[in-house]
């Protein structure tokens, strides 16, 4: 399961690609420093979007840690979508890449493989996520996650959770199903690589 994703792109392009959208963002906090990152790991600090109460064609951009302590203390970094209609608190995770790991095809070979995901023709995507204020680390948020796709079912049997772009904004409104926004890509959305 995804526990590791990158962020390459600096904030002007992520406001750039959003405003493609029709989404104005905000800096209620400041714009944040976005600094180049192959690998966001679980309790880092990452950048996501959610809405602006009352804001309808807006949304702000900040950054938070990924994960929450869960009811074992353990980090809450990906959570299971089925069933679940996730009516607030909802967030879009910007990435441009994503980890996956197999065991290693070189048995002599100690460390898993590394595989990169990137989605085809697209400098950034969102993840769909939702954050929760908690007592022990302030605001974090978690990944979606659900069956896997055709173009990730080869190297796990789980994924997150990618949003197509025109369902970006939809995300954010928590009057629309969440159920009908979570599907897989078709096959072929996303480019594969080994990096280690």
């Amino acid at each position: 399961m995804c526990n590791d994703y990158r962020l390459m792109v600096d904030v002007a392009s992520v406001v750039h690609d959003f405003a493609d959208l029709k989404i104005k963002i905000r800096f209620g906090e400041g714009a944040p420093n976005l600094e180049a990152r192959e690998d966001i790991k679980i309790t880092d600090f990452g950048p996501i979007v959610r809405t602006i109460e009352g804001a309808g064609d807006e949304a702000e951009l900040v950054q938070r840690r990924w994960s929450w302590p869960g009811p074992s203390k353990r980090p809450v970094y990906n959570f299971r979508s089925e069933d679940r209609e996730f009516t607030s608190n909802r967030c879009l995770i910007v990435a441009d890449g994503f980890y996956e790991f197999t065991e290693p095809a070189d048995p002599k070979k100690k460390r898993k493989d590394k595989w990169l995901f990137t989605k085809n023709d697209e400098p950034i995507f969102c993840i769909a996520g939702i954050w929760r204020d908690t007592p022990e680390v302030g605001q974090a948020f978690t990944m979606l996650t659900m069956e896997p796709g055709p173009d990730i079912a080869p190297y796990h049997d789980r994924q997150i959770v990618i949003l197509e772009r025109d369902a970006w904004a939809t995300w954010l409104d928590p009057t629309v199903s969440a159920k009908s926004l979570i599907k897989p890509l078709p096959l072929g959305s996303l480019s594969v690589k080994q990096v280690g």
